[in-house]
């Protein structure tokens, strides 16, 4: 498992140079997410990654809430199995993005 820093993470999403996803169901996303990060529970992976992530050679970041959770671990696997090649498993999470005083959005996914 290819895991991603809290400073890398930050750089990838001010730089727009990756796709942030969520692996949480969709309340809790909707409560609170990484910046410009997009909505991938963990059950609907194989279905939504090719709609979120069209370009397998994307750089893409998967967290979920925090580090005993493990879908985020569950989602980056399955998209490496589904040919993404560039797939980082941000095992903090949420709560060590919040904890660090970085900023989060709230709302619903946005439509694709």
């Amino acid at each position: 498992m290819t895991t991603i820093s809290r400073t890398e993470v930050r750089e990838h999403i001010e730089a727009g140079t990756a796709v942030a996803l969520e692996a949480l169901p969709a309340s809790y996303y909707e409560d609170q997410h990484l910046p410009g990060a997009l909505n991938m529970p963990v059950d609907e992976a194989g279905q939504l990654a090719p709609q979120l992530i069209p370009d397998q050679d994307s750089t893409v970041i998967v967290y979920c809430a925090n580090l005993p959770c493990g879908n985020s671990r569950t989602v980056a696997a399955e998209l490496r199995r589904l040919g993404y090649r560039n797939v980082f498993d941000y095992a903090e999470g949420k709560q060590g993005w919040i904890e660090a005083g970085l900023p989060v959005e709230s709302g619903t996914a946005m439509a694709n």
